[in-house]
This record gives C-alpha cells, structure tokens and sequence, in this order.
C-alpha cells in the first residue's frame, strides 16, 4: 500500500507540471471520465465483459503483470477472453473502488481492492491501483499495479 501511494504522489505531481493544452483536441472534463470509470467498474461487477471491453479502443494499450512485462495491446475479443477466464477461476470477482484521483484531462487513477472465491473456496483479497488513460470517451491505455509476488513457502 505504501509502495502505491508513493506512485500516486509521483504520478500526481508529475502531471501537474505537465499541464500542457494541444489546441487540436476538445478538452474532457474529470467528471466525464469519472462516470465512465465508475460505470467501467458497474460493468466489472455485473461480469459484462463484452460492454466492458467495448469502453476500449481496439488494440488498446494494457500494462498488468498478468499480461507479463512491458506494455502489451489487446483486442476487444482478448479483453473478453482475459476476464471470462477470470471469473470462471472466481465466479465471484468484485472489485470495490477506494478512490478516484482525476489526474488531467486524459487520466484518471483509481485505487481498489479486488476480492474473490475459487471453487475450493479460498479466497483472495488484492490492493490494485490502475491509471486510465482516455481518449474522446475510450480507454486507450489501463496500466494496472499490484503486488504479484506469493507469500513464502515455509
């Protein structure tokens, strides 16, 4: 969590120092992306995966561990395919915004917990921070930050 934080302080102030206007696009108010993040995570946890995937651009640019290193684009179709198979592992997959922070006119970062069962009953609970980047209403780029690592054998 202190790691995410101090991600959240960098991003933050980055982006306040590059507040640069291009004169081509039309300026997006923070509250437009807001209500398309909050409605990306309704659709999340209604397991709609193929009206999630639709608030991408095609190809869109992902950066999450689970898709390995680096950043890595995915169809409309792999988006589905990625969180069917999520939600056949926990059929219960929730994710619970703890906040969101407009970064900008392009970006916007949420922090979350995702929680979920597997058949054998066990059950995770994951501290997530992602930052949305979107572009005339599409999500072109999720880059996705979380604590992969397993606890330690014994």
């Amino acid at each position: 969590m202190k790691n995410i934080l101090i991600v959240l302080i960098i991003l933050i102030s980055f982006s306040s120092c590059n507040n640069v206007k291009s004169e081509k696009m039309t300026p997006v108010s923070s509250s437009e992306n807001e209500k398309l993040v909050k409605e990306y995570f309704e659709l999340f946890n209604q397991h709609k995966w193929k009206e999630m995937a639709e608030m991408y651009v095609e190809n869109a640019e992902f950066k999450d561990p689970s898709l390995g290193n680096g950043i890595v684009k995915q169809s409309h179709q792999q988006i589905i395919t990625k969180y069917t198979e999520l939600s056949d592992m926990f059929p219960d997959v929730h994710d619970k915004i703890l906040q969101i922070y407009p970064s900008g006119e392009k970006h916007i970062i949420v922090e979350f917990v995702s929680t979920g069962t597997a058949p054998d009953k066990s059950k995770f609970e994951l501290p997530i921070c992602t930052i949305f980047t979107i572009e005339n209403g599409k999500i072109t780029k999720d880059f996705t930050y979380y604590d992969n690592f397993e606890e330690p054998q014994e």
